[in-house]
């Protein structure tokens, strides 16, 4: 299984109200995460494969896999685009 994995040592994180505020260090870009883009990013621990997220996700919100997978895969995509994700 390759899991991914969040890059800690380029950005910083912190939690405001209900949302995860992220800033990259290598060029101080700021952006939050809120709704289910949260609990996805919680999701993403270093445990679990991006098919381990979509089942944790499903359950979560009582949602068929199959109806979140290109959500999931599009978040997991973007986060590793912008240098945060890796796959291992």
């Amino acid at each position: 299984m390759t899991v991914i994995t969040k890059l800690t040592d380029r950005f910083t994180e912190a939690d405001i109200d209900q949302e995860i505020v992220i800033m990259r260090l290598d060029n101080g870009e700021f952006f939050s995460l809120s709704g289910t883009a949260t609990k996805l990013w919680r999701l993403i621990d270093g445990t679990r494969d991006e098919e381990a997220i979509v089942v944790a996700a499903a359950s979560e919100y009582s949602a068929d896999e199959s109806e979140i997978a290109a959500d999931v895969h599009e978040f997991v995509g973007c986060l590793r685009a912008m240098g945060l994700l890796a796959v291992r």
